[in-house]
């Protein structure tokens, strides 16, 4: 497992924007004691080894939950990270298909690393800027590579930046200033009742997802794992809630772009990079930051009131975010096919700066 975790560092090892992620963290992810994925789904991993070097990795993976998502018959690939060397991803892939094909799947997506509900897609565009917190990072040369392979692109992905300390447009601040209908409150994240804040998040959550491609829901125990890992960074003028006639039907989470912390610790908080990533966390302050959830309950952003909602929760948490010192935000991911919210998005003057992608073949 240790030699799993190291492959990217090794393959990244030239590229100046690529940010070593925390090996404590990735060991973690990687557990069947933290991350649940492993406890329901079957996995399997592999390493490439060229000249008695390790060259390549990748993981094949089979979610149960897929079936309730009307993909009984799918199996995903994630975890890709490789040298520029066809034939080394060659034998990476077919390793992984013929995983997927041994346990009757005909169909492979991915990379997922390991759910849709982590690290998600490919990057094919936006290779100039590092990525924020819990995004991906892939050298160019792999989507042309992976396509050479036969796989073919089966949905893209768009993250948002917007710089919120510039000025907006008449539009956008006219849709900002807009007051949220009568019947709808906007509150903070009670941390007096944090776990059940965090149930009724992920409830919406899954409520809001639960009709869009390839969403698998969370279960209980990834809800509870959601909960430790967030009350570590959230800040509750970060989180909102927004009610509709006493429910709580929409929120929004803001969190600070951690990589920004640890952009030059190796991927190590040992023996010093503690004092580091806690003065520059706590004291001395990132100056980004990404909101990765974000939902409205189905019933309420089909009403007119209701697809103002996510505005409301933008807005809300806006002024916050200036006022703690962020300039940049990253909203992400966003579905190409979701075009409600990439137009709210481009008239409060984010513009998307990278597109992830995910890639599909048949078995």
């Amino acid at each position: 497992m240790r030699r799993f975790i190291e492959v990217p560092y090794t393959v990244h090892r030239d590229d100046p924007l690529w940010i070593p992620p925390l090996r404590m963290e990735r060991a973690q992810n990687f557990s069947s004691r933290h991350n649940d994925f492993f406890r329901h789904a079957e996995v399997q991993l592999f390493i490439a080894e060229k000249n008695g070097r390790d060259v390549g990795r990748i993981s094949a993976q089979i979610d149960p939950l897929l079936s309730a998502a009307g993909m009984p018959g799918t199996g995903h690939f994630g975890c890709l990270s490789t040298i520029d060397d066809q034939q080394v991803l060659a034998a990476l892939m077919g390793a992984a298909e013929g995983f997927l094909r041994s346990r009757g799947k005909n169909r492979m997506l991915g990379p997922f690393s390991m759910s849709i509900k982590e690290e998600t897609g490919l990057l094919v565009e936006g290779f100039d800027t590092p990525p924020m917190l819990l995004m991906g990072h892939d050298p160019a040369y792999t989507g042309p590579r992976l396509e050479q392979l036969g796989l073919a692109r089966e949905k893209d992905m768009y993250a948002y930046v917007v710089d919120v300390t510039a000025p907006m447009s008449k539009s956008g601040t006219a849709l900002l200033r807009r007051p949220p209908a009568g019947n709808i409150v906007l509150r903070g994240l009670d941390f007096s009742n944090y776990e059940n804040e965090i149930r009724t998040l992920v409830d919406i959550f899954n409520d809001a997802w639960s009709e869009n491609w390839g969403f698998v829901p969370m279960t209980q125990a990834e809800t509870s794992a959601l909960g430790k890992h967030l009350r570590l960074i959230l800040d509750k003028r970060l989180v909102r809630f927004a009610e509709v006639d006493g429910r709580a039907a929409g929120f929004i989470v803001v969190l600070p772009n951690i990589n920004e912390a640890i952009r030059d610790l190796q991927g190590n908080l040992f023996p010093f990079g503690w004092a580091r990533f806690l003065w520059r966390l706590k004291v001395q302050g990132v100056r980004s930051a990404r909101v990765p959830l974000m939902g409205v309950r189905r019933s309420v952003s089909a009403t007119l009131q209701g697809a103002a909602v996510p505005l409301h929760l933008i807005a809300s948490v806006r002024d916050a975010a200036i006022e703690m010192g962020f300039r940049q935000v990253e909203l992400s991911w966003i579905l190409e096919d979701n075009l409600p919210m990439r137009r709210i998005l481009e008239k409060l003057g984010a513009r998307p700066y990278k597109t992830y992608r995910i890639y599909g073949k048949s078995l």
